[in-house]
């Protein structure tokens, strides 16, 4: 069974749905631990709550290498075979990405390549777009911009708010992420494949 390790920043709500899969069986794979960059993450509980394993990065106290160096002591320690970033709101280091390289997924709010960066929903907001979405790839060394995996486009009507745009969007990561990474574990889905 394919072990995966899930990073997280806040909420945790891409976390809580991949966790949901993996616990009744719709995601084959083993979620071997939760790690925030934020000690006080809402997510950490809710992983703890769910049975899963967490655990703190150091960050804030001791900077991106020491992160890095704890994500990677995380993974050899637990055998994690993939780092899933779900809402983790650090750019990993080029040297990190290339050490585990095919082996990062990230989901972002956007329909990549369009509004890559922090903000995506905000940014497509502005812009005036009809349709957004979301999008799952790998995480390469630039910043979105890694093979798409797959995507999901989500409708910006008239009557919708920011608000209510957000929550479409993330009733859509919510669904596609963890199909995306069965696929992905199963080999019947890679970038090249799409």
């Amino acid at each position: 069974m394919t072990k995966i390790a899930v990073l997280i920043s806040g909420r945790g709500t891409n976390m809580k749905a991949i966790g949901r899969a993996v616990l009744d069986g719709r995601l084959k794979a083993g979620l071997v631990f939760v790690a925030s960059d934020a000690p006080h993450a809402s997510g950490l509980a809710l992983a703890e709550k769910m049975g899963f394993p967490t655990e703190i990065l150091p960050y804030n106290s001791r900077g991106r290498s020491a992160g890095e160096a704890a994500i990677d002591h995380l993974c050899r320690s637990y055998r994690a075979e993939w780092i899933i970033l779900a809402g983790f709101m650090r750019i990993l280091s080029p040297e990190f990405v290339r050490s585990h390289k095919n082996r990062i997924v990230n989901i972002h709010p956007s329909l990549l390549p369009s509004f890559p960066g922090k903000d995506g929903i905000g940014d497509a907001w502005r812009r005036g777009v009809k349709i957004t979405g979301v999008t799952v790839h790998l995480v390469d060394e630039g910043v979105d911009s890694g093979p798409i995996l797959a995507q999901k486009a989500v409708s910006v009507r008239p009557g919708d708010d920011m608000a209510s745009l957000e929550k479409k969007i993330h009733r859509a990561e919510h669904a596609l992420y963890w199909k995306t990474l069965a696929g992905l574990f199963s080999g019947t889905l890679s970038p090249e494949r799409r």
